[in-house]
């Protein structure tokens, strides 16, 4: 008989952040003498009657000022149009007016502009002219454009995938004080791209930012010291950084240090506080968290035991792609837990964690095609007992062993073919 040991997963700390980098897109939206110049007549006036909520006068000051070619009134004028202030918001007269600004070298109306083509605010969207008009800004020294640049670089938007460009752009911005530039810095020399992977660097730039309250640096921050990537591990200082992060709702920080309070790192082992912060991140929508948190109703820690809100959190995961839950899934269809046993339905949801690489999901895989727990096939099996070995699965070779005494020479020689050529699958 095959040996058909499966121990379900404890909650796990996610080892490497690879939240997608983000543009923070936002206008200005305060009336300002945009270039900086001095400010003085009718100009003046105009600000100060907007600062006392006379936005009528201070539109018909500004419209001459604007219609004779003054930049500041032009910005200010565009300012007014997108806010909807004293006029009806209207998108497409503000890019009108941040145009003739920008094209004046305003650095204000450039950046403005190129988020109005980012987002297709009263223009068509074109991250092609978006990034034409960051990088204008960029270069009289705009911290927001420089950021945006980077970001745009880096995701290949508007203009080709280069991780260098982007770096530079993140350097720039950074080198300013923008945390999130800082963090993202951080997280290019965490991931390798466009440069070696450097731990101790990453987390120079994460502190910087974690130092300003950037929220998913500091998330980052603790899973360094968690991990002991670039530092020596110390879970008191993970769970430092793990907390500030959460008090400020970061999902991903609140299943982390949900985590922590499960297994006793750092602190006292609690299980009603780790299912507390693990809810809040799985409230959120994290998966991580929703995984965790169905592994502790499946277990009965922090929560009663209940298969069906088990089942409901794994659910929630396993469709965001989580294959630690698409694993419980198939051992609880397997085993008859809070469901009516259903092989077909098992197999289902270990093929999905399979396609994903994950050891002990094609091992189960390769044990219930070898039992004939649904279709029996030992091509199958082999194969994917000989991927889980080669991941590190102790009994798969043992199991393979097994399989191949029932198999043909020419059946073992499929199986070693389909292994050789298997790839993962794209989260769907």
């Amino acid at each position: 008989m095959i040996i058909a040991a499966i121990n379900l997963w404890k909650p796990t700390m996610q080892t490497r952040y690879a939240k997608q980098l983000r543009a923070m897109l936002t206008a200005l939206l305060t009336l300002m003498a945009a270039s900086g110049a001095a400010v003085a007549g009718p100009l003046e006036d105009a600000l100060a009657a907007h600062d006392k909520g006379d936005d009528a006068t201070a539109l018909q000051l500004l419209r001459p000022l604007a219609e004779r070619g003054s930049a500041e009134a032009q910005y200010n004028l565009a300012i007014m149009y997108f806010a909807g202030q004293g006029v009806p918001k209207d998108a497409a007269e503000a890019a009108k007016w941040f145009r003739r600004a920008a094209d004046q070298g305003d650095a204000t109306s450039q950046y403005n502009l190129g988020v109005l083509y980012f987002s297709g605010s009263g223009v068509p969207q074109n991250y092609g002219e978006a990034a034409q008009w960051y990088g204008l800004a960029a270069k009289q020294g705009y911290v927001d454009a420089q950021y945006n640049l980077g970001v745009m670089h880096n995701l290949g938007q508007g203009v080709a995938q280069d991780y260098i460009e982007a770096i530079k752009w993140f350097r720039l911005a950074a080198d300013q004080g923008n945390a999130a530039a800082q963090y993202n810095l951080g997280l290019m020399f965490a991931n390798g791209q466009g440069v070696s992977q450097n731990y101790a660097v990453a987390i120079k730039w994460y502190r910087l930012a974690a130092d300003q309250g950037a929220a998913d640096a500091q998330f980052s921050l603790g899973l360094r010291y968690h991990n002991g990537d670039g530092v020596p591990k110390d879970y008191s200082e993970a769970m430092k950084w793990f907390r500030l992060a959460a008090d400020q709702g970061h999902a991903g920080a609140s299943s982390s240090l949900g985590v922590m309070y499960s297994l006793g790192q750092g602190v006292a082992q609690n299980y009603v506080e780790a299912s507390k912060w693990i809810r809040s991140a799985a409230d959120q929508g994290n998966a991580k968290g929703q995984f965790n948190l169905g592994v502790m109703y499946e277990h009965g820690d922090g929560v009663p035991q209940n298969y069906g809100e088990a089942l409901k959190w794994y659910h929630l995961a396993a469709s965001q792609g989580d294959a630690l839950a698409q694993i419980n899934l198939g051992v609880m269809s397997r085993d008859g837990k809070g469901v009516v046993k259903n092989y077909a339905e098992a197999m289902k949801w270990f093929r999905l964690a399979a396609d994903q690489a994950l050891a002990l999901a094609q091992y189960n895989l390769g044990l219930m095609y070898a039992n004939g727990l649904g279709p029996q096939d030992y091509v199958q099996a082999h194969m994917w007992l000989s991927l889980s070995a080669a991941r590190g699965a102790q009994e798969a070779p043992k199991n393979r062993e097994i399989v191949e005494g029932r198999m043909t020479a020419a059946q073992i020689a499929e199986a070693r073919a389909l292994a050789r050529n298997w790839k993962p699958k794209p989260i769907q």
